[in-house]
């Protein structure tokens, strides 16, 4: 069900993406993303323009000939699917590329939003911890491939799959979108990819509203530049005040209440002294 004050949350993280970006102490840290955004976004776009024309073509040939008054409007869903399969192809490529300077973004707005001072990473530190992000995005890729083959293979289907499948991709995408940035925060903090989904669809529409600002924007010129940083930085902002205390006291809750075997004395509670 659409929760009003969730929707409205939704666009209130989106800008208050826009404006951290441009806090001083981040700046340098949304540079690389945006740099690594136009040279991935300039490839891709000229790829998709070279062979956009025999996409549609290939398309259209599955629409029968009885509904050939409906082929503006097939064409127009058409060209929105393609967009759909173009965009999860830039954000599952950039999420690899990007993946560790977004966690590192992540944790500089964490920090400046809590106050915090944290763990300072060195550089070889730093490295070391790129398998394990780039491991989480094959989580992610892992999630959400069979879904978007599922609805690509769907959108074949005359009529239905040009009309309904179209907008399921879209708001998929969007869902897709708030996971994709939501869990940079996230994954600095170690928590499991599984128990991070089922926080973001506790607050669904939160997330998707979220995540379809993010989405449209990739299609705006100049601005899908730097939307990369943008999500990263409110979907941080989300993290903070939606989720950080309590996920963070139960973890830590959970770590203290652990049993720990103590030789010839039974079970002692870690923290809690009582030895049975």
């Amino acid at each position: 069900m659409l929760q009003q004050s969730e929707l409205k949350q939704g666009f209130h993280y989106f800008v208050v993406g826009w404006h951290l970006i441009g806090q001083k102490g981040l700046r340098r840290f949304v540079i690389m993303p945006i740099l690594l955004n136009v040279l991935l976004l300039s490839g891709l776009f000229w790829l998709f323009v070279s062979q956009i024309g025999a996409l549609i073509d290939g398309i259209m040939s599955y629409i029968p000939a009885w509904l050939s008054w409906l082929s503006a409007v097939l064409l127009l869903l058409s060209i929105l699917m393609i967009l759909t399969v173009f965009y999860f192809v830039f954000t599952t490529l950039s999420g690899f590329i990007a993946a560790p300077f977004n966690g590192l973004l992540a944790e500089k707005v964490e920090k400046m939003l809590t106050g915090e001072s944290g763990i300072e990473m060195s550089t070889m530190d730093f490295i070391k911890d790129i398998p394990r992000m780039l491991g989480r995005e094959w989580q992610k890729l892992l999630y959400s491939l069979p879904k978007f083959i599922g609805l690509f293979l769907l959108s074949f289907i005359p009529v239905v799959g040009q009309i309904f499948i179209p907008i399921l991709a879209f708001l998929f995408t969007a869902w897709m979108m708030a996971i994709q940035y939501c869990d940079y925060p996230f994954d600095n903090h170690k928590i499991p990819f599984k128990v991070m989904r089922a926080e973001l669809t506790e607050k669904q529409t939160l997330s998707v509203t979220f995540g379809t600002l993010v989405t449209l924007c990739t299609f705006v010129p100049i601005i899908n530049l730097v939307i990369i940083p943008v999500a990263v930085c409110g979907a941080t902002a989300m993290w903070v005040e939606q989720y950080r205390d309590n996920l963070l006291f139960n973890l830590d809750l959970n770590r203290t209440s652990r049993e720990i075997r103590v030789p010839g004395r039974g079970v002692a509670t870690k923290g809690s002294q009582i030895v049975k």
